[in-house]
């Protein structure tokens, strides 16, 4: 077996990095961790930690409701917030960015506000067998209170979209089309300019769910070219309950509020109720304003380091552990599109997903298994679950080896 050198060949600092994040230099069962599940959620440093911390501390009271300090100082960083996130996709304006709970919030805000009173029988939402269940549930749901279907475009083996299958089914009668920016699964990224220049064509808006996408790429939304792009802050460092959406506009301003109650209308009278102008006609009720301040220092912190750092270590990641997995005897790997995220979705032969990251676990190494919410994806490929290895920039070469180590340990168990 051939064993790459552990030095890194791109000039990024792990260690330094690693050491602000407290959680990582914890053990599990008596073993150093080895945290490869970070599509799941990502670990958080302790800038971020200390932003919430702080803010519980020192500035504690409800956002946009009083006029006291602390109540001002609560407004100034839950809106800071909002003005860190529209900078960093490059929104055309603050006030087309939504704050929300994660990217199923953002996504069913979507269906509700602008799919379920635009959608008729007859008429259909598009959308691929790659997706996560955010991206295909709630399209579901509105299409069964019109008499409107769901349609899916296939894949092929190695986890890229087949487009032009995609762009056959973007037929007159498509209201919306829906695509993953990067496969919570496979990694696989999908271009998603292309995507959206065919679907302006047809005058189809485009849905994005950017939640694997952020944590490691610079995402433009305007250059993307799509009309709604959904995000999730605990992928990308931040708290979990944080995330946003991003729309154009002119669908912002045309579409009715999800969630209704205060701080989000201008008036409320019992002969009729004015709302507030986006972004805060739907942004009903008390936040996470602790989340939020956060967010801001999870992108503080992104922008600290600098994107193009991350990627080409992630990737030197991906390559170096995709190289070690094809090592091991048995192992069979999904998912090989030409441009992917550090996602490593895989089986080994005779074994049950679940029973090895269980067995995984006891050597300390934190892998995900199951269906990742990915249930058609599952069925394309035939199989009920896979083990999914997700690295993130603090992670190692070193980490890479130990995962190796032990799965070879659990495959003597196992076979």
């Amino acid at each position: 077996m051939t064993v790459k050198p552990s030095h890194p060949s791109v000039d990024f600092d792990v260690q330094r990095v690693r050491a602000d994040f407290p959680l990582l230099s914890r053990t599990v069962h008596g073993k150093p961790l080895v945290y490869f599940d970070n599509a799941n959620t990502s670990q958080k440093p302790r800038q971020v930690i200390e932003a919430v911390d702080n803010h519980y501390r020192e500035h504690n009271a409800n956002v946009a409701r009083a006029v006291h300090q602390l109540g001002e100082e609560a407004t100034a960083a839950y809106e800071n917030a909002r003005d860190k996130l529209a900078a960093f996709i490059n929104a055309g304006s603050r006030n087309d960015v939504i704050l929300t709970s994660g990217t199923t919030q953002s996504m069913n805000l979507v269906a509700y506000s602008y799919a379920l009173p635009r959608l008729k029988p007859g008429d259909a939402i598009v959308t691929t067998v790659m997706e996560h269940h955010a991206n295909i549930v709630p399209w579901q749901l509105v299409a069964a209170r019109t008499g409107a279907t769901v349609k899916a475009a296939p894949i092929d083996q190695s986890g890229e979209l087949i487009l032009e299958k995609f762009f056959e089914l973007l037929t007159s009668e498509v209201k919306l089309a829906c695509v993953a920016h990067v496969s919570n699964v496979l990694g696989t990224v999908n271009p998603v300019r292309e995507i959206a220049r065919e679907c302006r064509k047809r005058g189809i808006p485009l849905m994005v769910d950017g939640s694997q996408a952020l944590p490691h790429r610079p995402v433009d939304v305007q250059a993307l070219g799509c009309d709604f792009y959904a995000l999730t802050g605990h992928k990308m460092l931040a708290p979990t309950g944080t995330g946003a959406l991003w729309a154009k506009r002119e669908h912002l301003e045309a579409m009715p509020p999800f969630f209704g109650g205060g701080e989000m209308i201008r008036e409320v009278r019992f002969d009729g109720t004015t709302f507030a102008d986006p972004p805060h006609k739907f942004e009903a009720g008390t936040p996470n304003i602790a989340g939020f301040a956060g967010v801001g220092a999870a992108i503080d912190y992104y922008q600290g380091l600098g994107f193009e750092a991350v990627r080409a270590w992630e990737h030197e990641l991906l390559t170096y552990a995709t190289e070690r997995l094809r090592e091991v005897q048995g192992v069979r790997i999904f998912g090989e599109a030409k441009e992917k995220e550090p996602v490593i979705s895989f089986l080994l032969e005779g074994a049950q997903a679940t029973d090895m990251a269980t067995l995984l676990d006891l050597e300390g190494v934190a892998v995900r298994s199951g269906h990742h919410c990915a249930h058609p994806l599952m069925q394309f490929y035939g199989v009920p679950a896979t083990l999914r290895a997700s690295l993130a920039f603090y992670n190692t070469r070193e980490e890479v080896d130990a995962f190796i180590a032990a799965l070879l340990k659990v495959r003597k168990l196992l076979m």
